[in-house]
């Protein structure tokens, strides 16, 4: 008998079902692969004092464009970094160091929450004032097309939803509900394996439904699809890569858990060959399968993470990318989660050809991105 990973029955059925399919349609081959990192940076992490915390900011701030800033993708553009920012760590001088990140083009700023025993009325209020304070004092965050907020979202601990059997870190089954109504315009917390947050869905992007009387309502949902309109009252969920990784058995017998995460940890430092992994979780629009979707995540605020994703090993990995997708006739486009949201959206409209022309398809650009955006232009 073989061991399985913890939690492994909650979504290797669905893992399993989904490779099936795959094997049984091997025509379409990826011509366009949309890469993200979804950063859960939390600069006070491990309780360190505000000094350590500073540091750690603006460690990001210089060497970011000086480790990456030659490097470009199909458009043009230098590699994206998406700042989930934790509510519960509000700093300003933090938010704007990070707003110049956005003003150089380096990626954006979206919401992360740690909470737990809360109450739906006090999630709503929470929301509301921290995604005003990004909006209006920081000029960071999108809008939706009537103007209001729109911004995307991380739950810390996974527990997304009331997800967790022992309902800790969170306590909300309505938040699904009040994350749509504050002006969440996707969720990106998954996958969460080996979590027991983990959901049944996996390796998609679909729309979830809340149901106010139960948690984790994003177990399961529509898949988004060519000339198929989001469902009325679903927020839509981006997941990343997941799946079985036979290449570092655990005693031998037990296969370790690949769920794109970045980190120091021994098998967990990105390289081409999780890149391929990646890849080939097919994370697509359905009737769009030319169009990959991977969106990594990590916590690049600690500094054992700092040194991996600021270091050698992250320049490695991008330029063999790079060299691998042009070999293999593929174009990489390195995008932020909004982006990224708005290429989804542009291809459930039925785009084709080169997404990278649908980056600001449906949520424009925040107001700091828009100095870039002009600068460039000229």
């Amino acid at each position: 008998m073989i061991a399985l990973p913890r939690n492994a029955h909650l979504w290797l059925p669905a893992l399993l079902r989904r490779r099936t399919r795959r094997n049984g349609d091997r025509t379409v081959r990826p011509r366009h692969v949309m890469f993200a990192i979804a950063d859960h940076y939390e600069p006070f992490n491990r309780t360190v004092d505000p000094v350590q915390a500073d540091r750690r900011v603006a460690r990001w701030r210089v060497e970011y464009v000086k480790a990456f800033g030659d490097l470009r993708d199909g458009d043009g553009r230098m590699p994206q970094h998406s700042f989930f920012y934790p509510i519960e760590q509000y700093d300003a001088g933090h938010v704007e160091t990070l707003g110049e990140m956005v003003e150089r083009d380096c990626g954006e700023v979206e919401v992360h929450l740690h909470h737990d025993r809360d109450t739906s009325a006090n999630l709503r209020r929470t929301l509301l004032q921290f995604t005003e304070v990004l909006r209006d004092r920081h000029g960071l965050l999108t809008r939706h097309p009537d103007g209001t907020t729109a911004y995307g979202f991380v739950h810390g601990n996974w527990a997304l939803d009331n997800a967790r059997p022992d309902g800790r870190h969170c306590g909300v089954n309505d938040e699904l509900t009040i994350l749509m109504e504050t002006g969440c315009y996707a969720d990106f917390t998954l996958p969460a394996a080996p979590d027991p947050a983990q959901t049944r869905t996996v390796n998609s992007v679909y729309y979830a439904a809340d149901d106010p009387h139960r948690p984790k309502s994003h177990d399961d949902g529509v898949p988004a699809a060519v000339g198929r309109r989001p469902p009325p009252d679903t927020l839509l969920m981006i997941q990343g890569p997941l799946s079985l990784d036979w290449s570092r058995p655990k005693f031998g017998v037990l296969p370790g858990v690949e769920s794109g995460t970045l980190n120091y940890s021994p098998g967990q430092h990105p390289d081409l060959r999780r890149f391929r992994r990646w890849l080939s979780t097919s994370i697509v629009v359905e009737g769009r399968p030319e169009w990959i979707f991977v969106k990594v995540h990590t916590h690049g605020a600690h500094e054992r993470n700092a040194d991996l994703l600021l270091g050698p090993t992250m320049r490695i990995f991008h330029e063999s990318v790079l060299e691998w997708v042009r070999g293999q006739g593929i174009d990489l486009h390195y995008v932020t989660v909004r982006e990224m949201v708005n290429i989804v959206r542009a291809a459930e409209d039925g785009a084709v050809g080169d997404p990278g022309r649908y980056r600001d398809y449906w949520f424009r650009p925040p107001d700091r991105r828009h100095r870039w955006c002009n600068s460039a232009a000229h």
